[in-house]
């Protein structure tokens, strides 16, 4: 894959709206999580995102209105993300800009409410429900390029945990093959009861701020986020860039169809993926400067990345898990991450894993536990989701 340059990047999550405040809590060691206090669920911790109730979607979108949609209106309108579309809209044309975008729940949200507000004799939902521009996964992709102005090809990857991340590689294809001169790529992923009430049905929710990589991590803390970057090729317009020299070098992905939940125990599509990034970037290991794990918390999902960083890297890279900042904010958790990589590219330093305190005996590869300033040019950032699906994205520097 020829690199593809980012030109604008904007994330937002419990710990805070754009790249300032997101730095200041990775580099303060401040984590966003707090006791579950979402829809009638006070079990376990939780990524909430502030002042997502009271933002309002343009008037204009108003039939797009849930959770979701208002997380990724937070997100457009962040770090000038917005601006820098229309910049490249007026450059490019409307219809040369597509839109890729992941979620795994979509507006689920905007379901239960309705869900809970239906007809008692009847049980018809209510009249004002719109499902289409709500629910449906259709939703975020449609919403994104309604509010940009927009109008090039959207499409929505819903790829379990993988989601957001899983949107690079059908965005390179949409420029490589000529359909888009540029791609907005991202997603947004909202809290929920189904989301809170289904992780802890499979007994994966830990009773307090989830410790990737802990020797006695015991589950998952859920979150919520959005993101998006604007993609460019690198080839063209090479000094127009909002976010200096940075760029997707490379994209890897693998479904090894393990098992509905479980990671698969030897790996092999988490190095399946890993490894094909790296061939599509042309690199090698070593070039890697650090590895952001996607580390969840659970005892297997963890074991199994640390198995497949150790077959892929050895015990050299250093890798380190940020949900213990964020949660787990699942469909959202590839652009957050990818965000978060940026930082750490942007000011040299690998956040080391958030109240850990002892890596798990059994890891061979090497876990960071606190804050180190080093030399960060190139890093490689890890989703796997439900479903044994696997991508791997690599940031990195290109000047």
């Amino acid at each position: 894959m020829r690199p593809l340059a980012i030109r604008a990047l904007s994330a937002i999550s419990a710990i805070g709206r754009g790249a300032e405040p997101m730095f200041d809590a990775l580099s303060n060691r401040r984590g966003g999580l707090s006791p579950c206090d979402f829809a009638g669920v006070t079990s376990g911790w939780i990524g909430r995102v502030p002042g997502v109730e009271s933002h309002a979607v343009p008037p204009r979108l108003a039939h797009f209105d849930c959770r979701n949609n208002r997380l990724a209106d937070m997100a457009l309108h962040t770090d000038g993300f917005a601006a820098r579309v229309a910049e490249a809209r007026a450059r490019l044309g409307a219809d040369r800009i597509g839109v890729v975008v992941g979620t795994s729940t979509s507006g689920v949200g905007a379901l239960e409410d309705a869900y809970v507000a239906r007809d008692p004799v009847s049980g018809a939902l209510p009249p004002d429900f719109d499902f289409v521009h709500t629910h449906d996964l259709s939703s975020l992709a449609s919403y994104v390029r309604e509010a940009l102005d927009l109008a090039g090809p959207a499409l929505t990857v819903s790829a379990a945990c993988a989601s957001s991340a899983r949107c690079f590689v059908d965005a390179a294809h949409f420029i490589e093959t000529g359909v888009c001169d540029a791609v907005v790529v991202g997603g947004a992923d909202s809290l929920c009861g189904m989301t809170l009430r289904g992780f802890a049905s499979l007994g994966l929710v830990s009773p307090r701020a989830c410790r990737p990589c802990d020797t006695a991590r015991d589950g998952v803390s859920i979150g919520e986020a959005a993101g998006f970057a604007l993609l460019e090729p690198l080839w063209t317009n090479s000094g127009r860039t909002a976010v200096p020299g940075l760029a997707v070098l490379g994209t890897g992905s693998s479904s090894d169809a393990h098992h509905m939940s479980a990671p698969h125990p030897e790996a092999l599509g988490a190095v399946l993926a890993m490894r094909a990034a790296l061939a599509d970037a042309g690199l090698a290991p070593e070039a890697i400067d650090y590895v952001n794990l996607h580390g969840t918390g659970t005892r297997a999902n963890d074991a199994m990345e640390d198995r497949a960083v150790m077959t892929v890297f050895g015990s050299g890279v250093p890798g380190s898990a940020t949900k213990g900042w964020t949660g787990h904010t699942m469909g959202s958790s590839g652009i957050l991450e990818l965000a978060i990589s940026a930082l750490c590219i942007e000011h040299d330093m690998v956040p080391g894993c958030l109240a850990v305190d002892e890596v798990d005996p059994s890891f061979e590869a090497l876990v960071v536990t606190v804050n180190e300033h080093r030399t960060v040019r190139r890093v490689i950032s890890n989703s796997f989701g439900f479903g044994g699906i696997n991508c791997s994205l690599i940031l990195g520097r290109t000047s």
